[in-house]
């Protein structure tokens, strides 16, 4: 389930996120877990599907985040969705609200990944797509798989 990209191994991803919403502003930061969580990350045991981030009294926390329970964790496994703080700098906490608050944006996870055998997490500013936002990149995908295709037919053929 993991893949190698550029010395990251990313764990999960939020493919909801993109069809969802338009990512404008990409952010990384660490996350706060328990020994087993890290060790449930490390077997793949992580959903971000439900997953939405919230700014509350200047700290940064992660709602609805999976991580299974550790299956030679007995006592020390925690609630498989309880809410993880996300560390960043606080002029970035600052930052963010500022701009969630004026411009209509929300933070949104996106990925994710060990760095450095640290886990991080990739969350994005994000506007909200219309209907047809999504109809036109569905037409748009549709296009360029076509064209992909035809491409691939003529210097076969």
């Amino acid at each position: 389930m993991a893949k190698e990209i550029t010395g990251r191994k990313i764990i999960a991803t939020n493919r909801k996120a993109r069809h969802d919403y338009f990512l404008d502003e990409y952010i990384e930061c660490g996350i706060v877990l328990v020994g087993t969580e890290v060790k449930s990350l490390r077997a793949g045991g992580c959903s971000l599907k439900e997953a939405w981030v919230r700014i509350q009294n200047g700290e940064v926390w992660i709602y609805q985040m999976h991580i299974a329970p550790y299956e030679k964790g007995n006592i020390m496994n925690k609630d498989p969705l309880r809410p993880r703080k996300l560390l960043l700098h606080k002029n970035e906490i600052l930052k963010l609200e500022q701009r969630i608050k004026e411009k209509g944006y929300t933070l949104v996870p996106v990925e994710v990944y060990f760095k450095n055998s640290n886990v991080k997490i990739e969350i994005a500013l994000a506007r909200g797509k219309k209907l047809y936002d999504k109809r036109a990149d569905i037409a748009k995908r549709d296009q360029q798989r076509e064209a992909a295709r035809e491409f691939k037919v003529r210097n076969l053929g």
